[in-house]
């Protein structure tokens, strides 16, 4: 395949977005002719189709799809230069794209990235939330500078990267006042019979609190399971069952959900991790995350 024109590809992204060519000439001020002309140059080039005309309205075929997502980046890159020379001559906008799986607590992940958004210069942060795999393949692309996670990067996957422990926290579980007040005694015997929420089945912190539970002969009652830790911590809020959240934030969950606790655990460990594409991170926002998480945020993170 010859080098890819990328006018062709400019007149294609067009197409693909009004799904007109029609509609396209009036966008660019360009002969419907020339458009279609440039559209059989670049699927000629390609070797493939990328349009399934139907009647006047063009509908992507698989490969179109594939190229269509890179002349999305291509061209959202090149509207992010002409902003650059327009606005700020000295660089490039800084923005930092954290990809974030959806088992990291909210208020964690707000406590991770905050070091980044403390000076004045600090960069426009978008995170995008999602499954690690799929994160990981964004992150192969470009389309993420940093993956945040509570796992390590799994070794089956066929990615370049690299985990950066930020640090780890113990457990603590909580409950609202009336709740606890329920089922009095020492702690954990008082979770014998008590109405229990976990975390979902994909959560990396679920088998080590099931094998402590086991361990110590407790018997909660199940009353729910959550992917989403924001929303168990809802139903905690509202009095459904105990639950469960990294000590390193306690605090302030106990007061952003009106909650108290009831004890910490120190054998059961929710690690956190900055996956990276790089070995050793040298982006100035992402250093200054894992430096705070590991001074500050985590007690003792090894």
């Amino acid at each position: 395949m010859t080098h890819i024109n990328y006018k062709h590809l400019f007149y294609f992204w067009n197409v693909a977005k009004t799904g007109s060519i029609s509609r396209t000439s009036e966008l660019l001020h360009i002969t419907p002719q020339t458009i279609s002309g440039q559209l059989s140059l670049l699927e000629q080039t390609i070797g493939e189709l990328l349009f399934n005309r139907v009647g006047k309205v063009f509908e992507l075929t698989d490969t179109g799809q594939i190229v269509f997502s890179y002349a999305e980046e291509i061209f959202s890159l090149g509207n992010e230069l002409q902003e650059v020379l327009q606005h700020h001559p000295v660089g490039r906008p800084a923005h930092l794209k954290i990809g974030l799986t959806d088992s990291i607590p909210k208020s964690m992940a707000y406590r991770l990235i905050e070091p980044a958004l403390l000076n004045e210069d600090s960069p426009r942060v978008i995170c995008r939330e999602g499954k690690l795999a799929s994160l990981l393949a964004d992150l192969a692309i470009h389309r993420l500078d940093l993956v945040l996670a509570d796992s390590p990067m799994p070794s089956s996957l066929n990615v370049m990267g690299y985990s950066h422990l930020l640090g780890e926290s113990g457990l603590s579980f909580l409950a609202t006042r009336s709740l606890a007040a329920q089922y009095p005694g020492p702690f954990p015997q008082c979770l014998n019979g008590a109405p229990l929420l976990l975390p979902g089945q994909d959560m990396a912190i679920r088998p080590r609190l099931m094998r402590w539970l086991s361990e110590h002969k407790l018997t909660p009652r199940i009353s729910g399971e959550f992917d989403d830790s924001a929303l168990m911590k809802a139903f905690g809020r509202a009095g459904a069952g105990f639950f469960c959240t990294p000590s390193a934030i306690d605090e302030l969950v106990m007061r952003q959900y009106d909650v108290i606790k009831v004890g910490s655990v120190s054998e059961i460990r929710d690690h956190y991790y900055a996956i990276s594409i790089e070995r050793k991170i040298t982006h100035p926002s992402v250093v200054a995350i894992s430096q705070a998480a590991r001074q500050a945020l985590f007690v003792d993170p090894h």
